[in-house]
């Protein structure tokens, strides 16, 4: 099971999810109380090995700063957390990463072909387009909606039930933030717990 540790906005966080097993960090650049500058993106991916994906967050932005952010931090992959169409993210550079707030099954399908590499499941919208820390009725998903796509899952997710969650969705990945922070910082121990707890959830997954 692969493991991305969002909302990251330190060098030494970073670096130590990486060393405990994260294969993804998720960089915000949209409105967030985790929201970071592109020159502190920057230095953090320069520290991070090639394997570690590095994830731009974007919701709603031009397709020149997107561009632009990404060329200068290094992402791989662009995680789009709008209302952006089919064809602006076939319009981008890199790999993207779709986010769907999860209201029902009817607004899945939609998503089946969109032109993504992976589809990001989360909760229903709040103050945030992500990072709300809420948990969806995963029983409720149908994933066959998704015509079989890669499914990274959010929303709510910690140490206590990632193994449910993994259990239930068979994603390729999760997808971490609130839950693993400790007065709204990211706290090393619950990282590392996490993300062993993730690992050994699920041998195998929805990695089609």
């Amino acid at each position: 099971m692969k493991v991305k540790i969002c909302g990251i906005t330190d060098v030494e966080t970073a670096i130590a999810s990486s060393e405990y097993g994260a294969d993804a960090i998720g960089f915000v650049f949209a409105e967030s109380k985790r929201r970071v500058s592109i020159d502190k993106a920057k230095k953090i991916a320069s520290k991070l090995p090639n394997e570690v994906l590095k994830v731009g967050v974007f919701v709603n932005e031009s397709r020149d700063e997107i561009e632009k952010i990404a060329s200068v931090v290094g992402l791989t992959h662009i995680q789009l957390h709008g209302d952006e169409t089919a064809a602006f993210s076939e319009s981008l550079s890199l790999p993207v990463i779709k986010a769907i707030s999860f209201q029902g099954n009817e607004n899945l399908e939609a998503f089946g072909d969109f032109p993504c590499e992976y589809i990001l499941l989360d909760s229903p919208k709040g103050k945030y387009r992500g990072g709300n820390g809420t948990v969806f009725n995963w029983g409720e998903v149908n994933l066959n909606m998704l015509n079989h796509r890669k499914v990274i899952l959010a929303g709510g997710l910690n140490e206590d039930n990632v193994d449910e969650a993994v259990n239930r969705i068979r994603p390729c990945m999760v997808d971490v933030s609130s839950g693993v922070e400790t007065e709204g910082k990211k706290d090393l121990n619950k990282i590392k717990s996490f993300i062993e707890k993730a690992k050994v959830s699920l041998i195998g997954g929805n990695t089609k």
